[in-house]
């Protein structure tokens, strides 16, 4: 017997609303240096992603989005 388990919904913190310290796109990653949350699009993410990961207490990556096809 199988039983069909419901996935959890995604929820993503990242907004249209929050944009790219560097370049004012879009926001698809957050990091979290001290006090300070910095946002920034894939490519600057990518960009910056081996220093900051050094300092950042939380890194947050909803880059999967871009990947992702509407079916609507």
């Amino acid at each position: 017997m199988t039983t069909a388990t419901a996935e959890a919904p995604v929820t993503h913190r990242l907004t249209a609303l929050d944009r790219c310290d560097a370049c004012g796109a879009r926001a698809y990653i957050a990091a979290q240096v001290g006090d300070s949350e910095l946002l920034y699009c894939a490519h600057h993410g990518r960009k910056f992603e081996e220093k900051l990961r050094a300092v950042a207490t939380d890194w947050h990556d909803e880059t999967d989005r871009l990947e992702k096809v509407s079916t609507v």
